[in-house]
């Protein structure tokens, strides 16, 4: 891990770049157990999360496993992981800035990439890095804002160079030699919430008054739905990639 002055660390809310370290926060709890629900069946003893943020779903991850890595390019963030697994010698923190070679004790059987892939231009180099940290067989699990109709000011400020469909992600996973077992697009009405707020509203950022409101009522149904109905549609593409053996 960077060591980083404490003076310069530099809390979520104060840059634009950092918004998204919000999203999934204690306002978004339903939400956190919506993303789990859908990761953790594809999740297996060993895991490293690109961009992990403050760590919440890494930490509900943990108890299960042997081995985690958790990673990010943000110095708050790096300080809020390492704060959050100190001490713990099954858990390392580091500084990763993707393209670029992954350098792990051991390789892992998982990676998790949570809204992380859309920063990245050349997103199959930056896949077939992660593949190559990834003992074969392994998977990596992407989670991506969904449809470029959907792009708004607040994708611009966060970064993001694209949302995905299910044909453009899959032609990434492809292009970076992986083969996708789970593609589709996910959070159906949370696409049409978001379509009807930010897209057509205007709203530069999602609220957080709104995002509980959202959370309470808009997820749990979502949740429900789809168990039973695959969406033609969502605010995200979820994606489980197989490395090769």
């Amino acid at each position: 891990m960077q060591t980083t002055n404490q003076q310069d660390i530099v809390q979520p809310a104060a840059g634009e770049g950092a918004l998204e370290n919000h999203l999934g926060g204690d306002e978004a709890r339903n939400y956190r157990r919506y993303q789990y629900n859908l990761v953790s069946p594809h999740v297996g003893k060993s895991l490293l999360e690109i961009g992990a943020g403050l760590g919440h779903l890494s930490a509900e991850l943990a108890p299960n496993l042997d081995y985690l890595a958790v990673s990010d390019g943000d110095p708050y963030c790096l300080e809020q992981l390492a704060q959050r697994h100190a001490g713990d010698v099954d858990v390392d923190v580091l500084s990763l800035e993707l393209p670029c070679e992954v350098k792990l004790r051991q390789p892992v059987d998982t990676v998790l990439m949570m809204n992380v892939l859309e920063h990245i231009t050349d997103d199959a180099q930056a896949l077939r890095d992660l593949a190559a940290a990834t003992v074969p067989g392994g998977r990596i699990i992407i989670w991506v804002p969904g449809y470029q109709q959907l792009y708004s000011d607040f994708d611009r400020k966060v970064g993001h160079v694209q949302r995905y469909t299910p044909k453009t992600l899959g032609a990434a996973v492809r292009a970076a030699g992986l083969t996708p077992e789970v593609l589709k697009p996910i959070n159906f009405l949370g696409g049409l919430a978001w379509w009807a707020a930010v897209r057509r509203g205007g709203a530069s950022y999602p609220r957080p008054g709104l995002v509980k409101i959202y959370d309470r009522t808009v997820i749990p149904i979502t949740e429900t739905v789809e168990r039973f109905v695959r969406p033609p549609f969502g605010q995200s593409v979820f994606c489980v990639a197989r490395v090769p053996s």
